[in-house]
């Protein structure tokens, strides 16, 4: 098998990188070159074993299990491509395609940092350990070999299980690689952090981690962003963040990592915080490995939606190793140098910057610690926490993080006093004050929601002056200041949309306006998407302006169960967000409409009214609409030609058959409303192409005959969500800002480089003068060995 014999090359070479790399540090063998070879050999094989199952995919060889049980023939080319990903073994292996390029460039990196050596060590087997997992976990396992007792050895399916339906959109190609290239940068503060603790470079290595440090957290958080709007737009669970432990799981390493770039930013302006910051590099990527335990050991598989299935007991075994040896060997590390690293250890005064942040910090890896317990409450309890538990206990830490995201910009490094404190603060303090008065003007009642907004305000003012004065020197700078602005609209985004929003259940007759939330909702009808899926239509009315949704529901084949995809409407103060939650039939409580009957004879027209109605074909993929319905019966449906002018449209009215039941039909309507074509009899005669359906008009002027339309609601959960813009502007802030920060980052290191390039052929050129040729070539050669 080409696949495996690929992963086994490319675990070697990595182990060999690895040992080589280790050797080349602790003993100064010359396996520099072997150590290089071997990882870019690692890195060009797992590329080949990615592009591999990429073919093997577009391909349709479903004779391999993993191919097999995401993909198949009717996904468009985008969505197969997805499935790389989609599954466990395919998202390690993509994992580790990402670590592999992540890696080429952390190796070049180092080598002109000259910390190549350590730090390729960590890394290579970092990377070694999860090749070692896909070699248990194999993306190229025969369907045979996976499913022993489903497929014969050389049975090979006509077609795949296909892709999830929840996971079939377009998120889907942005937001699982953006999640997993986060994952893999976390593993390089991880080996800057081991290296510094290997060569006893405290210092040194902060200036060298922290663009990493940045991309990691860059990454992770427009992942988790993603998966957000992701959540919120399509898959219908009613919100952009539901506490499940899956989400929670990504979003834990991300705070520490957003904790570990403010805390890296004070030891290198102040030297302090030495031991935090190595502490927090290695709980970041142990934190990564952990959410990936929770996410692929199916140990959530009870508690989260997102949760993979049981890998197997070698996998879950290998998983708690990975966690486990990369906990010792950070702890071990730390615990050899502890007593050196207390000997860096400063104190600065309360009133400080450094301070502030120092606290800062401590908020946010409170709030890390509160949702790393609920995360992993269902390991202990095999119950997840409800979402209510970290609303409670994140609100307190959510206030006092707003107060310090202002605080600690109003007070120097070198220190202060609380009146210097007080004063600093008091424009922005009146200016939230005034705000928040308007706030509770406007309906804010809530006293911890006032509190929080008004610990919001005060964070965004504070920065809102920072960014102003900060730009003015260079955009470069403004980065934090953006990020921060973001955090606090993001605080006052949740206020609106999840304490102040509205949600209402009503079912609403075809037809029929009803009130909900103080809007006019209508359902007009439905229509059959050329996907199989049934798109509603709600029209939406208030004050003379009206707008139409159109959420969808559909009966998904690939796991037997109703889906739901919600619609809304943005506004700049509000959502109007609406889920499907069923479609009802029930007999008519009103007064219902005449209806003429027609015989129609296939593709022959016939002319009604103002109407030309042609009846082209039968239709028998309606079986959805019939599980929507409530039932399980088979379902057929007559596809409809309908001219009315020089407007020309397709309906399918349908009738459900059910044994030991009378037939169930469904009217169809035209796009506008008015007109409904229900099928009451039909004769198929294949041979001669005689096909003949019976169908009732109703709606058309002057029909005649007994009324004979039945009623139908379709049931929804309504819901608006004030000031929902502002978690979007939020979460764009917060990247943006991240984004910056890494290229002022960038822009200070290659400054750092050119003078160090000046200041190193100035210092060589004083020592060729001063010791004469032979002596500055043996200083040259020395200083070459020792980098």
């Amino acid at each position: 098998m080409i696949g495996s014999v690929v992963l086994w090359i490319a675990f070697a070479a990595g182990s060999v990188s690895s040992y080589a790399y280790f050797r080349s540090a602790t003993q100064r063998k010359p396996l520099t070159r072997l150590a290089r070879n071997s990882f870019a050999a690692m890195a060009v094989t797992v590329l080949a074993a990615s592009a591999l199952l990429l073919l093997y995919v577009l391909r349709h060889q479903f004779e391999f299990a993993y191919v097999w049980g995401y993909s198949s023939r009717s996904l468009p080319l985008h969505l197969l491509i997805t499935t790389i990903w989609a599954g466990q073994e395919g998202s390690f292996l993509f994992w580790a395609l990402c670590g592999s390029i992540i890696g080429l460039m952390l190796m070049s990196y180092t080598r002109r940092k000259h910390i190549e050596l350590e730090v390729m060590t960590i890394y290579a087997l970092v990377q070694s350990f999860l090749l070692l997992l896909l070699l248990v976990k194999s993306p190229f396992q025969y369907i045979w070999n996976a499913h022993p007792g489903q497929f014969a050895v050389g049975d090979i399916p006509a077609d795949g299980r296909g892709l999830n339906p929840l996971l079939q959109n377009i998120w889907m190609v942005a937001h699982p690689p953006v999640l997993f290239i986060g994952f893999a940068a976390m593993a390089v503060p991880f080996s800057f952090a081991l290296a510094a603790l290997w060569r006893k470079t405290y210092v040194e290595w902060i200036s060298n981690a922290v663009p990493w440090v940045i991309f990691g957290a860059l990454a992770l958080g427009t992942g988790i962003m993603l998966g957000g709007y992701w959540a919120y737009g399509v898959l219908g669970w009613g919100g952009w963040w539901g506490w499940d432990p899956v989400e929670n799981s990504s979003l834990i390493p991300w705070l520490v990592g957003v904790i570990l770039i403010h805390t890296m930013l004070v030891q290198k302006r102040t030297g302090g915080l030495t031991r935090t910051n190595l502490v927090l590099a290695i709980s970041t990527y142990v934190l990564a490995v952990y959410s990936t335990f929770l996410t692929r050991s199916g140990i959530l598989g009870e508690s989260s939606v997102h949760s993979f299935v049981d890998p197997g007991a070698l996998t879950y075994i290998l998983l708690v190793v990975w966690i486990l040896l990369s906990l010792v060997a950070g702890v071990g590390m730390l615990a050899k140098r502890w007593k050196e690293l207390a000997a860096l250890s400063q104190h600065s005064p309360f009133w400080s910057r450094e301070s502030f942040l120092a606290i800062s910090s401590a908020v946010i890896g409170a709030s890390a610690l509160v949702i790393l317990f609920g995360t992993s409450w269902p390991i202990l309890s095999h119950a997840s926490l409800e979402p209510a538990f970290y609303d409670r206990t994140n609100l307190p830490i959510a206030i006092a993080l707003g107060f310090l995201l202002g605080l600690s910009l109003l007070v120097q490094w070198k220190g202060g006093s609380p009146k210097d404190l007080a004063k600093n603060s008091a424009a922005s303090l009146v200016i939230s004050v005034f705000v928040l008065v308007l706030l509770v003007l406007h309906g804010l009642r809530d006293v911890w929601m006032a509190v929080l907004a008004f610990a919001s305000l005060f964070a965004f003012f504070v920065n809102i002056v920072r960014l102003y004065r900060l730009a003015k020197e260079n955009y470069l700078y403004t980065g934090g200041a953006i990020a921060h602005i973001g955090l606090a609209l993001l605080f006052l985004g949740i206020i609106g949309s999840g304490r102040y929003g509205q949600k209402e259940t009503a079912a609403l007759p075809l037809h029929e306006p009803k009130e909900v939330l103080g809007y006019k909702f209508t359902y007009t009808g439905s229509q059959a998407t050329q996907d199989g899926k049934w798109r509603f239509t709600i029209r939406v009315e208030k004050d003379g302006s009206q707008l139409a949704l159109e959420p969808v529901m559909f009966q998904s084949e690939y796991n037997n169960s109703l889906m739901r995809n919600p619609d809304y409407t943005s506004f700049l103060t509000k959502d109007i967000y609406i889920e499907p939650v069923s479609l009802e039939q029930s007999d008519p409580t009103g007064e219902a409409q005449a209806h003429d009957l027609l015989l129609l004879k296939k593709s022959e027209p016939q002319t009604i009214k103002d109407l030309q109605v042609t009846f082209l074909r039968f239709d028998m993929n309606h079986q959805g609409m019939e599980k929507i319905l409530g039932g399980n019966g088979v379902a057929i449906g007559a596809v409809l030609e309908i001219k009315r002018g020089k407007k020309t449209e397709l309906v399918t009215p349908m009738t459900v058959y059910k044994e030991g039941q009378a037939p169930r039909s469904r009217i169809a309507r035209t796009k506008d409303g008015t007109i409904g074509f229900e099928l009451l009899g039909m004769n198929v005669d294949a041979e001669k192409k005689g096909s003949t359906v019976e169908v009732t008009i109703t709606g058309l002027q002057g029909s005649n005959g007994p009324p004979r339309q039945k009623s139908e609601a379709l049931v929804i959960e309504a819901s608006i969500k004030p000031f929902m813009s502002l978690v979007w502007v939020a979460a764009v802030l917060v990247i943006v800002g991240l984004l910056i920060s890494l290229r002022s980052k960038l822009s200070e290191r290659r400054d750092a480089m050119e003078l160090g390039k000046k200041d190193s052929a100035g210092e060589l050129a004083r020592r060729k003068q001063k010791n004469g040729k032979g002596e500055y070539v043996q200083q040259l050669a020395e200083d070459v060995e020792h980098r």
